[in-house]
């Protein structure tokens, strides 16, 4: 008989066979249809399924259908707008009622400086197939800016991508973005990917573990009472009754860039989830604190990249008359998957997390085909190690627990927050203030950093240049918070948050019933700033120390009084404190850091309310409306304030804190944290 001998590829093919059966047994026990996560291992073994490309015209329009075998994705030529998505018998996720270049499309919004802003759906003008074949299909719709389109498009070359793959369920989508010398002076707010889903079928929305919930409709919206802003509707005659005499607000449903990694939609019949997925933070805006949205009623999915939401101007990008750029939004994905059970989203949501995760993994992708996309051989590392130096706590050096280290385009303290047209990369630091930042791009940068429970910003002096696949080892980095005499009493946690402090329940008829019995967010509430004017009627807010409790008794928001419908007036808040003794040998220090500003101008006080110079004046500071946005923070802001001995006494004292300005219900402040500080010993 003859012998039969098998090489090593046959014998993995058997196991990768058997692997693949045994996990599809296990997924199906699961829930999952093969069509979705399984199906890739399955291709697996009977051979790639070639993906099909195909150009046609329907009705008056130039069209490519993608299908790799589990997902199918139609986009106009050469536009690249996304006009329809099939995907496990809907022959269209998208909303077909809209018309086709407002169903899945990027965006800008533009201006010439003092010039009205400028809308426009980023249409391409050359389509081209860049690659094709059995395993991956990517596409280009690019347009090139000239002088021209002066005024009509923003001054931008821009190249937009889709990549569909052979197994995946769904597919990537990113753009390049450029600048050239000599180019006009432009302002850039928003760069973002809009998809709008079928409203008759995706009405339950999930953005985390907690923040999940049936969906008003734009029906809904558009027939229900305005509020304070037009974002703002209350319910008043939903098609779902469960709905009625809710607020609904887009800016509900925030979140920050640390957490915005997997958001989406969920359709009950059949049970199918629609999911944006960003494996990188990279090329947003502003840093991991920075609030962004993420998707609300439409149903609307949003990948935001640029936008001056919870920073205003301060974050947009204003570019120079000449001053050329470049920079790649994305990878992102977006990601469909299906469950053989209806009326638990659970499912799909767990799965999305798990779908997310292994993005994360895969970051940066070695499959794009651009130039300007590098891989990870191409990118570098830099690791330290963070430590605190407070003499007033500790004598010796302490770690710096879970601090946020990262790498951003070389500035001031600070300036990361504000930074808008560069790449950053960031990590929290374990708890020997030990970090590593991987897959950073080649470049230069400055270290930057925030230690939570102290405060200020770290800057590392030195400029970090990042070669492909170099590693760059710092030496053990000390920061200093500012300092300069013990603590004699504190309010607050030096979190650049004010969640901490006192956030009231909401009015009965204006609720959000997805954060009602919440408390991690529950400033997630509509018409809280409200509030203030009913809880202190007669008098400001007067706090305390030794007394009060600013879980309790210190207001998340330093607001206007509402006095009617039509006029607000200033609020003046007090500090309340007693010194046995004042040193006369040396200043006092009252550390103010502001965790969000609008529209403000605060000035401080210190035992004489009408003093005509203030001990500080802000000046108008911020345009973030955290306040009317249910965002808890903007921008961070920092002061220190020298206190002479002739200004204070034994015996009770007083600081007055006025916010001045009072037009309309959001100009105000949010607190960080105030400490009052002795002089040097």
């Amino acid at each position: 008989m003859e012998q039969v001998t098998w090489n090593r590829r046959q014998w993995g093919f058997l196991v990768g066979c058997l692997g693949a059966i045994l996990l599809v047994f296990l997924l199906a026990g699961s829930g999952y249809h093969v069509n979705t996560t399984s199906r890739r291992f399955l291709e697996g073994v009977k051979g790639q399924k070639s993906i099909e490309v195909k150009q046609y015209t329907d009705t008056h329009d130039q069209l490519v259908m993608v299908d790799n075998g589990i997902v199918q994705v139609n986009f106009s030529i050469p536009d690249g707008h996304v006009l329809g998505i099939s995907y496990n018998g809907i022959p269209d996720i998208l909303d077909h009622h809209n018309v086709r270049e407002d169903r899945g499309y990027w965006d800008v919004v533009w201006n010439k400086p003092k010039s009205e802003r400028i809308f426009e759906r980023i249409a391409g003008a050359n389509f081209t197939i860049i690659t094709q074949n059995e395993y991956q299909v990517e596409l280009s719709f690019s347009k090139i800016w000239d002088t021209s389109l002066s005024g009509k498009s923003v001054a931008l070359n821009i190249d937009k991508r889709y990549v569909l793959r052979s197994g995946n369920s769904g597919y990537y989508s990113y753009a390049v973005f450029e600048r050239l010398e000599g180019w006009p002076e432009e302002e850039i707010d928003q760069i973002r990917i809009v998809y709008k889903l079928q409203s008759d079928k995706f009405r339950y929305m999930a953005l985390s573990d907690e923040r999940q919930r049936i969906m008003p409709t734009m029906d809904d919206r558009v027939n229900g009472q305005p509020l304070a802003f037009p974002e703002a509707v209350l319910l008043t005659n939903p098609a779902d009754s469960q709905l009625k005499g809710e607020v609904d607000d887009k800016y509900q449903y925030s979140s920050k860039t640390e957490n915005n990694k997997v958001h989406g939609w969920i359709s009950n019949n059949p049970p199918v989830g629609f999911w944006i997925i960003t494996p990188s933070n990279e090329f947003r805006i502003a840093g991991p604190t920075k609030q962004e949205l993420t998707s609300h009623a439409g149903p609307i999915a949003l990948s935001m990249f640029v936008s001056c939401h919870y920073a205003g101007k301060d974050v947009a990008m204003l570019f120079e008359e000449g001053e050329p750029w470049k920079k790649v939004f994305g990878p992102i994905f977006v990601y469909l998957n299906s469950a053989s059970s209806q009326n638990n989203p659970g499912q799909l949501w767990e799965n999305a997390k798990e779908q997310m995760l292994s993005e994360v993994s895969s970051w940066p992708y070695k499959f794009t085909q651009s130039k300007d996309f590098l891989s990870s051989d191409q990118r570098g590392t830099v690791a330290g190690q963070l430590l605190v130096h407070d003499r007033y706590i500790d004598e010796k050096l302490m770690h710096a627990k879970s601090a946020y280290v990262g790498l951003a385009a070389p500035g001031e303290v600070g300036s990361w927050q504000r930074e808008s047209k560069g790449y950053q990369f960031w990590t929290q630091a374990d708890e020997q203030g030990r970090f590593i930042i991987k897959n950073i791009l080649p470049g230069n940068y400055n270290l930057y950093a925030w230690v939570p429970g102290f405060i200020g910003d770290y800057k590392n002096d030195s400029k970090i240049t990042v070669s492909p696949g170099g590693e760059v080892q710092m030496d053990v980095l000390v920061y200093e918070p500012p300092r300069l005499g013990p603590t004699l009493w504190e309010i607050g946690i030096p979190d650049r948050s004010a969640e901490e402090f006192y956030v009231p329940d909401p009015y009965p008829n204006l609720i959000n019933k997805l954060y009602k019995n919440q408390s991690t967010e529950k400033f997630r509430q509509y018409g809280l700033w409200a509030r203030y004017a009913d809880l202190y009627r007669e008098h400001d807010l007067t706090y305390v120390i030794n007394t009060s409790d600013y879980r309790k008794d210190w207001f998340y928001a330093h607001v206007s009084r509402n006095i009617n419908d039509q006029k607000y007036e200033p609020a003046t808040w007090k500090i309340l404190f007693d010194l046995k003794s004042v040193n006369n040998n040396g200043n006092y220090t009252l550390r103010l850091a502001l965790a969000s500003a609008n529209e403000a101008n605060l000035e401080v006080r210190f035992n004489d309310v009408k003093a005509q110079v203030a001990h500080l004046r802000t000046g108008v500071i911020g345009r973030e409306n955290a306040i009317a946005r249910h965002g808890i923070h903007g921008l961070y802001w920092f002061y220190s304030i020298g206190v002479g001995s002739d200004v204070l006494q034994v015996g009770k004292n007083i600081i007055y804190l006025t916010q001045t300005r009072s037009k309309n219900p959001f100009q105000g402040v949010m607190y960080d944290y105030l400490r009052f500080e002795g002089p040097p010993n």
